[in-house]
């Protein structure tokens, strides 16, 4: 957390693979920002994308890269670690913002529990319809394989 005088400068985070950038992220940061004053964006590490049975397309760096130059992002931090209250004892943001398809799941009903009683807030916005990396990587490979029939 952050001082600026009397006024409290809210620090938000947000993280994500971010593979293939798409309206939907573009979206999550869009809305994220206009939520707190510093948003912070944790990008997956492709060996933490392998450990969930996928493979990024574009490597860890540039996902980082193209993050960092998001106009909304403020700072980029590589995500090595599934465990988001440890990422907020390193950051110490005010707010996570998450996408509303992890509401309510038991995961994320508990680590609300935990934000909350050091005094941070989780708000899930709403997940952009029809649109995800998995979505458009199942397009392609539909679309290579229809080029070698």
């Amino acid at each position: 957390m952050y001082k600026r005088g009397d006024e409290k400068t809210v620090v938000g985070y947000t993280t994500g693979v971010y593979d293939l950038f798409h309206i939907g992220h573009l979206n999550l940061l869009k809305n994220a920002k206009g939520l707190c004053d510093k948003l912070i964006v944790g990008v997956t590490s492709d060996e933490l994308v392998a450990y969930k049975n996928k493979q990024s397309v574009i490597p860890h760096a540039e996902r980082m890269e193209i993050v960092r130059n998001i106009k909304f992002v403020d700072a980029v931090v590589p995500q090595y670690d599934m465990d988001k209250f440890k990422m907020w004892e390193r950051l110490k943001f005010d707010v996570m913002f998450v996408g509303d398809d992890w509401f309510d799941t038991p995961k994320w009903q508990e680590l609300d529990k935990k934000f909350k009683e050091v005094g941070v807030k989780i708000i899930y916005f709403p997940y952009t319809k029809g649109i995800s990396s998995t979505k458009i990587n199942d397009t392609l490979k539909r679309l290579r394989e229809g080029e070698q029939s």
